[in-house]
């Protein structure tokens, strides 16, 4: 399955680090870490730094093929963290984790001078919820450290993005957003992408299940595709059940994503879903085409 390069290359495998990725083969998990006192998911388990470190190699344990660190919260409602506490809360995680695992680290920032400092302690992604729509510098900073970035679309900010969400068009609106985000990518020469229609940031119930169900129409860019459905609100309302008890929905919601189109998914419960997709893949790998350039 070749994805696209920023020169217009095609490749079937992404490096990240020393680690080689072939997407074709199996879909990808990445391991959520939130290093934050306020997250819907988890309500700060991982604040501490000690406890967020081994965490993250539980995580790794698991199957976690990336680690995804954030030090802000970006549920619905939050408020926006001052960059410096930011670095303050991931900055020692990351640096402890390049010790002590080769799976890479990606950091969750919209922020250009957290995702540099994070690249000097070790992430090798930078997984910007804006898809470089708030600091376009993140393109930059991410192409001369020779890092990858993963796009995500989200509608308004975290504190008013389910304010009514709404779309002239669902899949194209979000294909329009990611023209904008791919070309500022490419202007700056990111020689690796990854795209992710953002569940759950700008999105209604309705949005999210057809954004699931038309997975396959943002594989036309020709980049890998992730998803992120992990104990999300969409799921409580189909179920009318408290975060703590989604993984059942987390895991039919990631087994529609894969058969849909997903190449990566984001999660928390990482054993469980491990388990989920491998069933999954073992029934629809080999059917996918490839994405033709």
């Amino acid at each position: 399955m070749p994805f696209l390069l920023s020169d217009g290359t095609s490749a079937v495998t992404y490096r990240f680090g020393p680690a080689e990725y072939d997407f074709s083969q199996r879909t990808h998990i990445m391991g959520v870490l939130n290093v934050t006192p306020d997250s819907f998911s988890d309500g700060g388990m991982w604040f501490d730094p000690g406890k967020a470190v081994d965490h993250g190699m539980r995580l790794v344990t698991d199957g976690a093929d990336f680690l995804d660190i954030g030090g802000e919260s970006t549920r619905p409602g939050a408020e926006p963290v001052p960059a410096e506490e930011e670095i303050r809360r991931v900055i020692p995680v990351i640096r402890e984790l390049k010790k002590r695992t080769s799976v890479p680290i990606s950091v969750d920032t919209y922020k250009s001078d957290v995702a540099q400092k994070a690249i000097e302690a070790g992430a090798v992604i930078v997984n910007d919820i804006t898809g470089l729509h708030h600091d376009p510098d993140i393109a930059r900073i991410a192409a001369a450290a020779g890092v990858s970035i993963i796009l995500m679309h989200m509608q308004g900010t975290p504190r008013t993005m389910q304010d009514n969400p709404a779309y002239d068009n669902l899949i194209e609106d979000i294909c329009s957003y990611f023209e904008q985000s791919l070309g500022v990518a490419r202007k700056a020469h990111v020689e690796q992408v990854i795209i992710d229609p953002g569940l759950g940031f700008g999105k209604s119930l309705e949005h999210n299940l057809g954004i699931i169900r038309h997975l396959g129409e943002f594989r036309r860019f020709g980049y890998p595709v992730m998803i992120g459905a992990s104990r999300k609100s969409f799921i409580g309302k189909i179920l009318d059940l408290p975060v703590g008890e989604r993984i059942e929905g987390t895991s039919g919601a990631v087994a529609a994503a894969v058969l849909y189109g997903a190449d990566i998914v984001r999660v928390h419960d990482v054993k469980e879903i491990k388990r989920v997709i491998t069933v999954v893949d073992a029934i629809v790998r080999g059917d996918r085409q490839p994405v033709m350039h």
